[in-house]
Order: C-alpha cells, then sequence, then structure tokens
C-alpha cells in the first residue's frame, strides 16, 4: 500500500478547476461551523486546511474532499461546551486535545484494517442519526439567527430560552438571516452552476449589511488572526480524561463514517474503488493536524466531493490545490473576512442543517417498514435530546435484535425431523435417499438442518429435539449448514448425548470442516465414532440401515413417526 494518495498531473487543469471550486465553496461553510462550534471562524478555516490537505496526501480516495462538516461540526460544539463548562480555564485546550485523540484512534482503526466494518450500519440507524444531527444544527443556529449568542445548554437550553430569544430579536440581523436562507433555498439551479450560492450570499449579505445597516450594531466575524496558527499543547486532566476518551471514540466513529460514506459517493461517480482504510488513515492525520494547529475535526464533505468531480477533480492533486488556496485566504486576506454578519453564517448553517436532514427516507420510511420507522425516530429523538453515543447504541442494540428476530424465524424452518420419505416437502431428498428412508420403515429419523446456525437457531432445535418420538438411528444432516454458532451446537451435543444414552447410534453427514471442529471441541466424538461420520446423507442411512439389519429382532418392530 503506497503511502500517499493516487497524485499524478495526467489531470492538471480538471484537478486545478476541481480544487478552486471546492475551496470556494469550502470558504463559507468553514467560516459557519467555526462561529457554529463556538471555537471561532479560524478554527473552522484551519480545520479546513489542515484536514483536506493531510486527508487528501494521505487518504485512500483520489477525489474526497476533506473539511470540518455538520455532524462532525455538532458533535465538537458538545464537546467544547462541555469541556469548558467543567474546566473554563483549560477547556478549549483540552477540546483541540480531543480533535487529536480522535485523529489518533482514526489511524489506529485503518491500521487494524477495519474500514470495511465502519460502514455496517442499519441504513435506519444512520437516517436517523443524521436527520437528528441536522435537527440540532438547525436549533443552536436559532440564536444567531436571531442575533444573539445561543443560549447555555444546547438544544433543551436554546428551546427553554426560544421565547426570550424571540422577544429580543434583533431586526437587523434576522433580516440579514432570512435574506440568506432565502437565497440558499430559492437560487435558480442555472446560477448554482456557476456561482455556489454559499458565496454568493456570503458576499451580498456582507455588502447589505454595509450597505443598509452600516450604522447598526451588527455582530460581526472581526479581525482574524493571520499567519500559522498557534500550537496546541496536548491538554487534559485525570478527572476528564476518561470522558475526553469517549468524546473522541465518538468524532473518530463519526468523522469514519461520514467520511467512507462520501468516498462511497465518489466511487459511484468516478466509477471508482477507494482504500478504506487507508482512507481511514488519511482522516487520522489530518485531524492529529487540525487539533494540534487549533483547527475543528473533519470529514469526507460529500457536497465538496461532488463540485470537484462535477468540475474536472480525479486525483488528490485538486484536494491539495483547494487546500493550499484556502491557507492563501487564511495567511494574506484575513481582512476581507472581517466585516462577514454573524447572522449570514448562521443562515448558512442552518440551510446545512436542513440539508443533512434525510428529507428523502423521512418521507418514505413508514411506507416501508414500520419497525424501520420507529428505530428511525427513536434514534433521532435520542441525537437530539439525550445522547449521540446513546441514540447510535441503542439504534444498534434494537436494529440488530429485530434482524436476529427475523433471521432466527427464517432459520427455525430450515430445521426438521423426518422419518418418512412422504414427509420430505421442500428437502428434496433423491429417489435412492427416499428408498433407503422407506426401507428403515420408521426406524430412522433423519434431522435435517438448513442455513447458518446462529444462536437463536437452538430454541427451533431443542423443540425438536423434545418432539421425537421413539426411533432406533439418529442421521444428523448437515450437508446444508455452512456455519454453526456455540449455542446451536451445545443444542446439537444435548441431542446427541440424548440419543446416545438411550443407546440409539448417530450418524453426522455432510458436517463442514468448521461445522465439525466446532463439534469436536465440544466432545461429541466419545458418542459418534468415527465411521459414523460421513459424507453424505445416502452413506449415512446406509450406515443406519446396516446396523438394523445386524438387529432383527428390531426390525419386524414398526416404530411411530416423529413429529416435524
Amino acid at each position: 500500500m503506497a503511502l500517499t494518495n493516487r497524485i499524478n498531473f495526467n489531470n492538471l487543469r480538471g484537478d486545478l478547476f476541481g480544487g478552486v471550486t471546492a475551496a470556494v465553496i469550502a470558504l463559507p461553510m468553514a467560516l459557519a461551523f467555526g462561529v457554529a462550534s463556538g471555537a471561532g471562524p479560524a478554527a473552522g478555516l484551519y480545520g479546513a486546511v489542515l484536514v483536506g490537505f493531510f486527508a487528501a496526501l494521505f487518504g485512500g480516495t483520489p477525489t474526497l474532499i476533506s473539511e470540518p462538516t455538520g455532524p462532525m461540526t455538532v458533535v465538537m460544539t458538545a464537546i467544547i461546551a462541555e469541556l469548558i463548562a467543567a474546566n473554563p480555564e483549560n477547556g478549549m485546550a483540552m477540546a483541540f486535545t480531543v480533535v487529536m485523540m480522535a485523529g489518533i484512534l482514526q489511524i489506529i482503526f485503518g491500521l487494524l484494517k477495519l474500514g470495511r466494518y465502519v460502514t455496517l450500519m442499519p441504513y435506519t440507524v444512520i437516517s436517523g442519526f443524521m436527520s437528528g444531527i441536522g435537527v440540532i444544527l438547525i436549533i443552536l443556529q436559532i440564536g444567531p439567527f436571531l442575533g444573539q449568542p445561543s443560549p447555555k445548554g444546547g438544544v433543551v437550553g436554546t428551546l427553554t430560552n426560544l421565547p426570550e430569544l424571540l422577544s429580543n430579536a434583533v431586526a437587523p440581523e434576522v433580516i440579514l438571516a432570512v435574506f440568506t436562507i432565502a437565497v440558499l433555498f430559492l437560487m435558480p439551479k442555472r446560477f448554482r452552476r456557476i456561482l455556489p450560492p454559499q458565496l454568493v450570499v456570503l458576499i451580498a449579505g456582507t455588502l447589505l449589511s454595509i450597505a443598509f445597516f452600516g450604522d447598526a450594531d451588527i455582530r460581526r466575524i472581526g479581525a482574524i488572526p493571520t499567519g500559522l496558527p498557534a500550537l496546541q499543547v496536548p491538554t487534559f486532566t485525570v478527572a476528564q480524561f476518561q470522558i475526553m476518551l469517549i468524546d473522541a471514540l465518538m468524532l473518530a466513529a463519526l468523522g469514519c463514517i461520514d467520511a467512507l460514506l462520501t468516498s462511497m459517493v465518489a466511487d459511484s461517480l468516478t466509477r471508482t474503488q477507494h482504500q478504506s482504510d487507508k482512507e481511514l488513515i488519511g482522516q487520522g492525520i489530518g485531524n492529529l493536524m487540525s487539533g494540534i494547529f487549533g483547527g475543528l475535526p473533519g470529514a469526507g464533505a460529500t457536497m465538496g466531493t461532488v463540485v470537484n468531480i462535477q468540475t474536472g477533480g480525479r486525483t488528490a492533486l485538486s484536494g491539495l490545490v483547494r487546500a493550499l488556496l484556502l491557507m492563501v485566504v487564511v495567511l494574506g486576506a484575513a481582512g476581507l473576512i472581517a466585516p462577514i454578519p454573524l447572522a449570514v453564517l448562521a443562515g448558512i448553517a442552518m440551510k446545512v442543517g436542513f440539508d443533512i436532514l434525510d428529507w428523502s427516507f423521512l418521507k418514505r420510511a413508514h411506507s416501508v417498514s414500520w419497525k424501520g420507522t420507529m428505530i428511525m425516530y427513536g434514534v433521532l429523538f435520542l441525537t437530539v435530546f439525550v445522547d449521540l453515543i446513546v441514540a447510535v447504541g441503542v439504534g444498534m442494540f434494537v436494529a440488530n435484535i429485530l434482524t436476529i428476530d427475523r433471521l432466527t424465524k427464517l432459520q427455525a424452518e430450515g430445521v426438521k425431523t423426518i422419518t418418512d420419505a412422504d414427509e420430505d416437502e421442500d428437502l428434496q431428498m433423491t429417489a435412492e435417499e427416499q428408498a433407503l428412508l422407506d426401507r428403515a420403515n420408521g426406524r430412522v429419523l433423519l434431522f435435517h438442518l438448513s442455513g447458518p446456525m446462529i444462536f437463536g437457531v437452538a430454541k427451533a432445535i431443542a423443540r425438536e429435539h423434545n418432539a421425537m418420538k421413539d426411533h432406533k438411528v439418529l442421521v444428523l444432516d448437515l450437508h446444508d449448514v455452512p456455519m454453526l454458532g456455540v449455542t446451536a451446537s451445545l443444542s446439537l451435543e444435548n441431542m446427541i448425548q440424548d440419543a446416545s444414552e438411550n443407546d440409539r447410534p448417530v450418524f453426522i453427514a455432510g458436517a463442514s470442516e468448521q461445522a465439525m471442529r466446532r463439534l469436536n471441541k465440544l466432545g461429541v466424538r466419545r458418542f459418534v465414532p468415527d465411521a459414523h461420520i460421513v459424507a453424505n446423507r445416502v452413506a449415512a442411512l446406509e450406515g443406519a440401515l446396516t446396523l438394523l439389519e445386524e438387529t432383527p429382532e428390531d426390525s419386524a418392530t414398526v416404530m411411530p413417526s416423529s413429529i416435524s
């Protein structure tokens, strides 16, 4: 695996155009996210530069544009508020330390090759989580939208103080914010192809505020320090370290999911294949560097990535060009940013919140699955009002339990007991097998299993075992079992042991290497001799008949059929 991303100059013109366009879109978003997070506009710009540069240089998706995103900003906002409340003096430094820790965790995830597992999450959980983040972002911008700082207490604090916010609304800032939202929603598509609406409204909103509200006391970005950012010394306390580690895990996991989902979008547009584990390493290096220099955490940004590809970007050179352009702005053009009204940035951030909401699935979820709908809305509610980790954890648990229940019901249908060929409905036995079973005359019980035997199937195995009537020989047919779980294996062991204790020989037919290894570890060989472990049903039925014919006193006895 190459150390750096795929960079070449075969598509120089396209990569330059892609990088420039992505930089134009990134500027207002970085400023908006920086202000929204509480870390300041400079932190948003540094995050856009550093995450974008290092993720492009070391990542595994050539066209991916990485920068602070809505979901990452929402989480970072909560982290900053939490740590400043706990330690006002060092809270911000501790928040940037969390960003560094998240970057290190992402690098570890990549080195452990966990990339392919990151996106193994039910869509209902992803949809509820992302929509919840969109709702949080919208609610947190209500204060700035109305010309006031966001109240303390996050979502609950904002909703609690909503009457006061409305009564103290600053008219000029509300007008600017409404103007921003209107342009972002109503700008015709033909103009969007020429200029990004975020940049248009950033410039137009600033000019409007100067022309019409020059004398009003409007909150603006103000001066941004030029030059290279100061290094952030890793800061933590023993009392807060556990909380910081959990926050870092949350940031790292969200960043991985965000980046790899966007990488999949890039793959679909470019007909290429990204390298998941390498991408996680690149994202981790980007976030580590961003934390070291006081920038916001970031991830793959869908909007920037799509625009980059649509304007010609095909290699990681486009991402590097974008980052360097933003660095030029930070170093030399920060003075042009100072007059931008915070209300305009609040409008931009609020529009991002609306875009994050999964409108497509929200409108159709109830017609797809009511259980899935309940999971989605449950995760959304927990994300907004409780905790992001709790929301994902509960959503994953419930979704997995429901999935296991469905799989168990399907797999239970593959547990069958047969003593008569006439009982064969779905097994599709051959004529030879049917003839052998008929010759057994009800004295051989064929216990057939089909599909992966997960732990939920153990109940069905035990139920069939308890319903068995008398028989002389048990044939355990595992030919259609690719995987045998521990719990199901224990149920089979009980069945085999019970048969052995009642002097009923047991044959095991067609067991896979994995299934046989699992049974051997449980010690079934003490009940089943090597000669009774055969390759297929025919061999097992022939062996069973041979045993029966060696005991002629039993051959005349017709055993009643078992209940299947």
